[in-house]
């Protein structure tokens, strides 16, 4: 049967299509803000360290206790336009006890910046976080914090060589991988997206770095754009020489799709921090 989307604003709308959904993202707040004063009273958390002169442009790292295996970021969605790092911290837990320091940033929203901007503002921030922590590098990223990961992994992404080749892995939960169909919704104009730029923000437009690894994680309750943006990116960078998955978790929606990440056992923890023998 032949299918069309003439509306595309209903099907990149999560609040609406998930029960309760205006309910998040106030569910975060106080998990988090519990984590990072636990993570502070111990002496491991270093809060608002800057990576660049913007009044966003800071980071929080979480240390787990010892010397870390290497660094994980954790990059937050919210469309580019809306929320900041202080919702997530408590999703740095997972990582954390599996030894890896946890670097989570913010960066300049839209309508101020551009997506391009955002993406180097990213890259700004994880070769920051490099200096501080040595070892390999885990990026995990969620809906457009999924998108800027994925563009980590880009050829011409905004990274000294030295620090991507670092990148050990990355996860992109419920990543947004082609910006193209976003020219068609109400938020286009928010984040000023022209036809050229979606199609040089677009991760499945682009090649990945040799010896890329990628992991595109999405809930099957999740609409029908995430989980087929979900799966365009691992199939397309397969084709390119990519290492790549596509898992549709059960029962998972937008926003409790992450909840893996607050354990160590996870298979979305165990995604991102297995790495590879020898």
């Amino acid at each position: 049967m032949l299918r069309r989307i003439d509306d595309w604003d209903p099907v990149y709308d999560n609040s609406s299509n998930i029960p309760n959904g205006d309910t998040w993202p106030a569910q975060w707040v106080e998990p988090a803000r519990a984590f990072r004063a636990a993570c502070e009273s111990a002496g491991r958390a270093r809060l608002g360290l800057s990576y660049g002169v913007g009044p966003r442009n800071r980071y929080d790292l979480f240390l787990p206790p010892g010397e870390p295996r290497g660094l994980a970021v954790y990059v937050h969605g919210g469309f580019w336009m809306h929320l900041d790092r202080s919702y997530w911290s408590h999703f740095a837990a997972g990582p954390l006890a599996h030894g890896f320091a946890v670097a989570m940033p913010e960066y300049t929203l839209c309508p101020e910046n551009r997506i391009s901007g955002i993406t180097h503002e990213i890259g700004t921030a994880i070769a920051a976080a490099a200096v501080q922590i040595a070892g390999p590098i885990l990026l995990a990223g969620h809906s457009a914090g999924g998108h800027l990961v994925s563009r980590m992994l880009c050829r011409d992404a905004p990274l000294d060589p030295a620090v991507q080749s670092r990148i050990a892995k990355v996860v992109s939960i419920s990543g947004l991988h082609d910006l193209r169909p976003l020219c068609g919704t109400w938020r286009r104009e928010a984040l000023s997206l022209d036809a050229d730029e979606a199609e040089r923000e677009s991760p499945v437009l682009l090649r990945p770095i040799e010896g890329a690894r990628l992991s595109c994680w999405a809930g099957s309750m999740e609409t029908s754009e995430f989980r087929r943006q979900n799966a365009l990116l691992a199939n397309i960078w397969l084709g390119l020489g990519a290492a790549t998955e596509c898992v549709v978790e059960p029962d998972r929606h937008h926003f409790d799709i992450i909840d893996g990440l607050l354990d160590p056992e996870h298979p979305l923890t165990r995604a991102l921090v297995d790495l590879p023998r020898g």
